[in-house]
């Protein structure tokens, strides 16, 4: 099993190259709290990221599973071990289709 970070996955046509698609998402309100802490972040730069991207219900929609990370981390590693656990047994076949 591989997991790649790949901004703008959908956006990019990236999501066609992979087995199975995880989207760790939290509600919009908390999201843009989080961006907003960080460093040299302002609503305009959070703006131009978000007009990039598509919108969060979308990626939901179009993702194979989904870790939400509006509650405690505990609740979030619990979502991905379970998920872990369902794609153990797949067969993969992106990286010889795609990768080797």
């Amino acid at each position: 099993m591989v997991v790649l970070e790949i901004p703008l996955l959908f956006e990019s046509g990236a999501d066609k190259a992979v087995d199975a698609v995880v989207v760790v998402s939290a509600a919009p309100e908390i999201q843009r709290a989080r961006v907003l802490e960080r460093p040299g972040m302002t609503q305009a730069k959070l703006d131009s990221l978000l007009s990039r991207q598509l919108a969060d219900d979308e990626k939901r929609a179009r993702a194979h599973f989904v870790v939400d990370t509006g509650g405690s981390i505990d609740a979030s590693h619990a979502q991905i071990d379970a998920i872990i656990a369902q794609l153990k047994p797949r067969s993969g076949t992106a990286y010889a289709r795609f990768w080797s």
